[in-house]
């Protein structure tokens, strides 16, 4: 795994070679994602930084982000339901999403990353990337709902 210097070198670099202005804001804005293992909402960044920018805009900070997926410095972990959630882990990696308190966690198998693609779908599409996403509910959740009874 890469470690955060090293990531903010490689973000730094691919920022110049994309030809995007390395603000501030931007730097902060990638110190917050990489720095959590939470895959963030932009909203939950845009909380994060605003003492530091207090005029920053949440449609900044989410825009900034999108950039960020674009040239290849971070994913979008899940776009579906209210908010899309974001990471800047790109090491290869699966995850395991609780639907009950909407925890991602990060998963490392070499089983997943050596699953082969069936050839209706490689015959249809260009595979760029195999993620595995798995749903459940996280031992948190499980107690409390056990707790309930």
């Amino acid at each position: 795994m890469m470690n955060k210097e090293r990531k903010i070198e490689l973000f730094k670099e691919k920022c110049q070679t994309k030809g995007i202005k390395l603000t501030p804001q931007r730097l902060l804005i990638y110190e917050e994602l990489i720095n959590s293992t939470e895959h963030p909402t932009a909203e939950r960044i845009y909380s994060s930084i605003t003492q530091k920018f207090p005029t920053i805009s949440l449609d900044t900070v989410h825009r900034t982000l999108e950039t960020f997926c674009t040239i290849g410095v971070a994913t979008m972990a899940e776009g579906l339901g209210n908010s899309k959630r974001f990471e800047g882990n790109m090491d290869n990696h699966h995850h395991v999403h609780c639907v009950q308190c909407g925890m991602i966690h990060d998963v490392y198998d070499a089983n997943y990353d050596q699953l082969l693609v069936p050839p209706q779908v490689s015959q249809e599409f260009k595979i760029l990337k195999k993620i595995v996403h798995l749903e459940g509910i996280c031992r948190k959740c499980q107690t409390e709902y056990e707790n309930m009874d």
